[in-house]
């Protein structure tokens, strides 16, 4: 298989971390990756910013947990198990929203092709940190901060950004089996 085709199908979604950083040139290069992906009219309409600070990870999660909370709310009566599940992350991990992660990089995207061109980006990151040996993981949940003055503050955040991902990154402390994928429903004209 090719070297593409195989970091398709082999990159999976980490979450447990080794505690050890992550070089800033093996970010970079990452970065790069996502910088490389395509965009609408070649917007580019992303940028970067790589939290690698104790602290302000620690504020990240604070401020996501209640928002995480009130979002599955409705979970609890229509997926009671899925709801039970998701909770019992938060009573047993001490970081359930970015997993400990010793990076987590924010893609931050405005403009009209922002939405469309964002999640490629984050998409070229993931297969570009597989390829690397490390893990990552898109985590929505981790996007749940922008109430947070503070948070916005140190992000640069403008009202008219939006976070995507973001993409936690770190040396796994195992990389996770293949989860069972559906038949892809074709129709062919």
């Amino acid at each position: 298989m090719n070297e593409i085709l195989n970091a398709i199908k082999e990159r999976r979604s980490v979450r447990a971390y080794e505690s050890r950083e992550v070089p800033g040139e093996i970010i970079g290069t990452i970065i790069e990756a996502g910088n490389q992906a395509p965009s609408g009219m070649n917007s580019q309409p992303w940028r970067f910013v790589v939290v690698r600070d104790n602290a302000l990870h620690k504020k990240m999660t604070g401020a996501a947990i209640p928002n995480v909370k009130t979002l599955l709310g409705p979970l609890k009566t229509a997926n009671p198990e899925r709801y039970q599940m998701i909770m019992k992350r938060f009573e047993e991990l001490e970081d359930p929203i970015y997993y400990s992660a010793p990076a987590i990089i924010f893609v931050i995207g405005k403009g009209p092709y922002a939405d469309l061109s964002c999640p490629l980006a984050c998409e070229n990151m993931m297969l570009a940190a597989w390829s690397l040996g490390l893990g990552s993981c898109w985590v929505a949940f981790g996007s749940m901060i922008s109430d947070n003055e503070e948070i916005k503050e140190a992000l640069e955040l403008k009202e008219d950004e939006k976070i995507f991902g973001p993409i936690i990154i770190g040396y796994p402390e195992l990389f996770p089996g293949p989860p069972q994928k559906k038949t892809p429903v074709i129709k062919w004209l």
